[in-house]
């Protein structure tokens, strides 16, 4: 404990970062003049303004294409799951470029370039003559039209793919986690960020769906392109506050090297002590630049023979394709521990992009009325769901984890993956609101005679409330857990990737609820049946869908458990672990 304690003091006194990070002029990073909370202004300012500009244009997107491209229901809600989807697989070009080769910080400013490039374009596409669609509900779009509108909206995700796993991870990196004090930071960053994150969210599905809905679609993606422009001006203004990590060549490189090795040796025997495994000797510090060593784990045992030393290759010089370091192979041990547990969110994002589809679709039914004259889109809904993330945020920190950590004896509470646990079985319950909110709604159409009726039910929309609610208690638990989770646990020179990998699982949750729509249609509209979801949600079966979504998300929960127990901790050799998750590593993860 002593020499703890020294460490710790010696991290905190030392006049530049001990973990590898740099100034913006290449140099090691003073801690008294880069990083901590004097730089993440910056970043927290670019996340709530690019978010603004993303949540601007995309929260409506479905009444958009509805309205203004004249396309079903069905076809609407599977092309803006498909968009998303692809604003969520992107992430891992712009991470691989981050971690291989750019570094974050180029990567996010040359992928904000082509953001605000696809958001110019869509304002034109809804504003300009000849490539604004024609407002008549009997004259279709032109293939132009159509195109600049597509075109527009898959560089607006290739663009985001720079931006969503580089400016999380960047803010973390500005906080060293040598030093204790920057360390515990860290946590509370995590939270900042999600709070920005919707903060943006508010105001988007509040004043901008307003205005797309109320003064036009023109203004409504102008203010979003405007917003972008506000997000590049303060993520510029911190240039010489940052500590940058070093990028640390491909990281696919280095597990295929791990791979090729271990089959190369698999016939070597395995040493009974992994000391004698090949690893860098002297400083805590490894071969792969902007990383540290990690301890030797038990698990995928295979993988060791990348790192057995054999009489022909101890020479120094060896190929990384026949001798890898311990570290090298525990990067791809760590990569692959991490997949289940990424899988085991992809039906908490099929949840979550209900509503931007499903959800906005059942408002539309409903009666917007707040007063005699103002009506709420039923796509700004969406604000009470930021507004739990919020009032989630700050129970959880205040309320949740003192409560908790009376019984676990934890500094924080719960595991990371106890937290991500606890919000996939809340998702559930959002399931269940939506579902039986669509029950009384087709009651109420029926009882009224209604059924082919194009008027708003006579059912309050802030009926929806419940349902947008519960999924930002999910959010807190489950988004902001992956958020930490992920970095935390991912190797040092791949946390871009990381961040990445985290995010495809909302990608797949798009493409999850895309597919099951598409399934649904086609099995229910067998035999000239009107299916679950047909254009008249009133003549169709809506509440059968978030039924099997809460199914779906009952299994995902029961495997996430089995998961969970099985998953080990990230640990590294250079200090004793700091962090939440790796502190609880020798005990069970659940």
């Amino acid at each position: 404990m002593a020499g703890d304690a020294s460490a710790a003091a010696a991290a905190s006194s030392s006049v530049t970062t001990l973990d590898g990070t740099v100034d913006h002029a290449g140099k090691p990073a003073v801690r008294s003049k880069t990083g901590t909370w004097r730089a993440c202004p910056f970043i927290l300012g670019n996340e709530c303004c690019e978010r603004l500009a993303y949540y601007g244009m995309s929260s409506n997107l479905v009444n958009y294409m509805v309205d203004r491209l004249h396309q079903g229901n069905a076809a609407a809600a599977n092309n803006v799951n498909n968009w998303s989807g692809t604003c969520y697989v992107m992430p891992l070009l712009g991470a691989f470029l981050a971690d291989a080769y750019l570094g974050r910080y180029r990567t996010i400013a040359a992928f904000m370039a082509l953001y605000i490039a696809g958001l110019t374009l869509l304002t034109m596409s809804a504003a300009v003559p000849g490539l604004r669609p024609p407002t008549d509900v009997n004259a279709s779009p032109s293939g132009g039209q159509s195109a600049a509108f597509f075109v527009a909206l898959y560089m607006i995700a290739v663009g985001t793919g720079g931006i969503k796993p580089c400016v999380s991870s960047f803010g973390a990196d500005q906080f060293d986690d040598a030093d204790p004090r920057e360390s515990r930071a860290k946590g509370s960053y995590f939270n900042w960020f999600y709070l920005s994150i919707n903060v943006g969210a508010l105001v988007a599905s509040s004043v901008l769906v307003w205005v797309q809905t109320n003064v036009g679609w023109g203004w409504g993606f102008g203010v979003p392109a405007v917003a972008m422009a506000v997000a590049v001006a303060s993520f510029l203004a911190g240039s010489k506050l940052y500590r940058h990590q070093k990028a640390g060549g491909s990281p696919l490189t280095r597990m295929l090297q791990v791979l090729v090795a271990a089959w190369r040796k698999s016939g070597a025997a395995l040493p009974p002590d992994a000391s004698l495994l090949h690893e860098e000797a002297g400083s805590s510090a490894s071969a792969i630049q902007g990383s540290r060593k990690l301890e030797h784990t038990d698990q995928f045992r295979w993988l060791d023979h990348a790192a057995v030393v054999v009489e022909n290759n101890d020479d120094k010089a060896v190929s990384p394709w026949r001798l890898c370091t311990v570290t090298q192979v525990e990067e791809l041990k760590g990569v692959v521990r991490l997949l289940p547990v990424w899988a085991s969110g992809i039906v908490m994002a099929a949840v979550y992009s209900q509503m931007s589809t499903m959800f906005v679709l059942q408002g539309n039914t409903l009666d917007p009325r707040l007063g005699p004259s103002f009506k709420i889109p039923a796509a700004s809904l969406s604000i009470f769901d930021t507004l739990a993330v919020i009032l989630w945020a700050v129970a959880y920190d205040r309320v949740v984890v003192p409560l908790a950590r009376r019984y676990t004896g934890r500094p924080r509470g719960f595991t990371q993956l106890q937290r991500m646990g606890i919000g996939l079985a809340v998702s559930v319950l959002a399931m269940l609101a939506a579902g039986t909110l669509e029950v009384a709604r087709l009651r109420v159409a029926a009882s009224h005679n209604m059924l082919d009726s194009t008027d708003f039910l006579p059912v309050s929309i802030f009926w929806q409330v419940p349902q947008y609610f519960i999924i930002g208690a999910a959010e807190v638990f489950t988004f902001v857990g992956q958020l930490e989770f992920f970095y935390d646990q991912s190797p040092d020179a791949m946390r871009s990737m990381g961040a990445a990998l985290s995010l495809t699982s909302t990608a797949l949750g798009s493409y999850l609820s895309a597919a099951l729509v598409a399934v649904v249609t086609a099995v229910t509209t067998r035999n000239g049946a009107i299916g679950w979801i047909p254009d008249n949600l009133n003549r169709g079966h809506l509440d059968y869908f978030f039924w099997l979504l809460a199914a779906l998300s009952v299994v995902n929960f029961l495997v996430y458990l089995g998961i969970a127990k099985w998953y080990k901790y990230k640990q590294t050799t250079t200090t004793t672990p700091t962090t939440e998750g790796a502190a609880d590593a020798p005990q069970d993860s659940v």
